[in-house]
């Protein structure tokens, strides 16, 4: 069983106020509307609609969170950039967003959705540049990789590696593609370490204090 196997839809959230308390550890998903970041999701945990797929950008309107047991958690963030998405929603989004991404103390990473064939938009280089400063890893998926034939893939992934690289030693990126499940083993022994680094650090922590 993966990694990603045992994830369950555990609640939605609209309001800062009601993120779960009991929660101990949390990596969240985010990205450009349209992205394939929902499709990534069901990927990683090898379902069809655990997160939900809309032909419609935009149709993540809250924090998502899917239990993996022992109180870790993925946390499937609105989509951000669709123009069409009326104004109040989108500030409530984006207050949704910054606070969440900023203040979380139980955030340990962020899963950063680009479309590979469309990678690092204003907006994406925006939501890097601003969640620097808390210190966390960052690792992209560039998905949609199958549309692109291999020097393409190879192109795109040295262009993005080297922008991350400018920004952070904790930025990271990989091709990813949901269709062909290509890419599932790399997120998985990412996203587990983050989860395990913790775990490490409460046992230190708890030694510390006996």
């Amino acid at each position: 069983m993966n990694f990603f196997q045992p994830a369950v839809f555990y609640t939605t959230v609209n309001h800062l106020r009601d993120l779960p308390v009991e929660s101990h550890a949390e990596v969240a998903f985010a990205g450009r509307s349209n992205a394939g970041k929902s499709s990534a999701i069901n990927t990683l945990a090898n379902r069809t609609r655990l997160a939900f797929v809309s032909k419609t950008p935009g149709r993540t309107q809250h924090i998502n969170y899917f239990s993996l047991g022992g109180q870790r958690y993925l946390v499937d963030l609105p989509g951000y950039g669709y123009a069409k998405v009326p104004g109040a929603i989108k500030d409530h989004w984006r207050e949704l967003l910054s606070e969440y991404l900023t203040q979380r103390p139980q955030l340990r990473g962020l899963v950063l959705i680009m479309d590979s064939r469309h990678p690092l938009t204003d907006l994406d280089r925006n939501m890097l540049q601003w969640f620097l400063p808390t210190g966390k890893p960052v690792h992209c998926l560039l998905t949609k990789s199958d549309k692109l034939n291999r020097s393409e893939c190879m192109a795109v992934l040295r262009l993005v590696k080297e922008e991350l690289g400018k920004l952070s030693s904790t930025y990271s990126v990989q091709l990813f593609s949901s269709s062909k499940k290509l890419g599932v083993d790399e997120v998985e022994s990412v996203v587990s370490k983050w989860f395990d680094e913790d775990d490490q650090a409460e046992k230190n922590l708890g030694h510390r204090g006996e």
